[in-house]
């Protein structure tokens, strides 16, 4: 299962997926540098612990590398809620708590998210076993899939924040 992303492993891996192209490290630098005062080694170290845990794959480009994000922020967000609901002792009573928090509006979200999903579900194929049904959807890294890398570290940037 995936851990949450520390402060400013969330701060590269925003720009990251916003500008969902390869990126290198003097961009997202330039970028940081925008609202705080951060080093070059910073920046470069985070996005090579990211590397390592497998949230971007890079490529050489001359003397430097471009990132590239492995999954999308959706699916990292998928993940924690999935991760968040299958930890709870009563996972349906979790569910009504969170629902009970949303606005009306993200109801409404919620549910179009619901009908679109069963839509896409071919009939006879489990779609009535509800959420957690493995392989139904793309994750980010640290889900146990074949040939993934695992998300994991005690580097103490997995704190939690936002």
């Amino acid at each position: 299962m995936p851990r949450q992303l520390g402060d400013l492993e969330d701060a590269v891996m925003t720009r990251v997926w916003q500008w969902n192209r390869p990126v290198t490290v003097r961009e997202v630098l330039e970028d940081l540098q925008q609202e705080r005062s951060i080093a070059y080694t910073t920046v470069m170290t985070v996005m090579d612990n990211l590397h390592q845990k497998g949230w971007v794959r890079r490529e050489v480009d001359g003397r430097a590398y471009r990132y590239t994000a492995v999954s999308t922020r959706a699916a990292y967000a998928a993940a924690l809620m999935n991760e968040a609901w299958s930890k709870s002792d009563n996972p349906a009573a979790a569910l009504v708590a969170f629902f009970g928090m949303m606005s009306p509006e993200q109801r409404r979200s919620l549910e179009d998210a619901v009908r679109m999903a069963r839509a896409d579900r071919p009939e006879g194929d489990g779609a009535e076993d509800g959420p957690g049904e493995e392989g139904a959807r793309e994750g980010p890294p640290g889900e146990d899939r074949p040939g993934e890398r695992q998300a994991e570290g005690a580097d103490g940037t997995a704190e939690a924040g936002r």
